[in-house]
């Protein structure tokens, strides 16, 4: 794929993606809900900030950015869920960045600032990664963004992965139609060989078509059956370099 190509696409995607989420600042605004017994996270919209039927999913995202053990980031708390993992997995230590006010909050309240190997950090992560080490394993998911988002904090996170290290990021990227979202992984894939990352997808089955799930939600969020989980890491020196051209340059 050119990069004119992926430009073309990837901005089909993006008018499509701002057109359905707020902005991450009207997002950070708006009062933020856990229903459910905590099974849900809603805006003031009833949108999807996250939900209990991810749960597998993260489990298996924390698995794979805890392989390594060692120091471990997560951008982006919602329910819990992945941190949740996370705390299940041997590290050395877990490293959260959360911007919501009201996020933050259920937090305290739950104790996660008072666990030993913790270390929360309050803020939007464009605005304190510069005070970040490096980490061993680093997961992404926040809401309210969109795939411009998602590219800048990778242009940062190649200064946070420690060689050997793996990053992983939830892959909802145009989780409404299969065409754009496979588009969108082999888009994310060679821009990252760019920076010297190879990426594989490891395929998960998924099923979300009950409508009780979504009942009272006003965005689906994932329409697909098959969610394709990153792992992303160094690629060797002898390993050979891509052929994809970064599009951003």
């Amino acid at each position: 794929m050119s990069g004119v190509q992926a430009e073309l696409i990837l901005g089909a995607i993006e008018r499509k993606a701002r057109s359905a989420l707020p902005s991450n600042s009207s997002y950070l605004e708006q009062r933020v809900q856990y229903l459910k017994e905590g099974a849900q996270l809603v805006d003031e919209e009833s949108q999807g900030v996250m939900m209990a039927w991810e749960g597998p999913l993260m489990q298996a995202h924390a698995k794979a950015v805890c392989s390594g053990g060692g120091d471990v980031l997560n951008v982006g708390f919602g329910l819990g869920l992945v941190d949740t993992a996370i705390q299940s997995n041997k590290t050395r230590s877990h490293t959260i960045i959360e911007a919501h006010p009201d996020v933050l909050r259920k937090m305290r309240e739950d104790g996660w600032e008072d666990k030993p190997n913790v270390h929360v950090v309050h803020g939007r992560w464009q605005d304190v990664l510069p005070q970040l080490g490096q980490y061993d394993g680093i997961f992404f998911d926040t809401f309210g963004e969109d795939y411009e988002d998602l590219r800048e904090f990778q242009n940062q996170m190649i200064h946070l992965l420690r060689p050997g290290g793996l990053y992983s990021y939830f892959n909802g990227l145009s989780a409404d139609n299969v065409f754009f979202h496979m588009v969108s992984c082999e888009v994310v894939k060679c821009e990252l060989a760019a920076k010297g990352l190879s990426t594989s997808f490891i395929p998960l089955p998924i099923n979300v078509s009950d409508p009780a799930i979504w009942q009272g939600i006003l965005n689906k969020y994932w329409q697909l059956d098959t969610y394709l989980l990153p792992i992303v890491q160094w690629t060797s020196t002898d390993s050979g370099v891509t052929n994809c051209k970064d599009p951003s340059s």
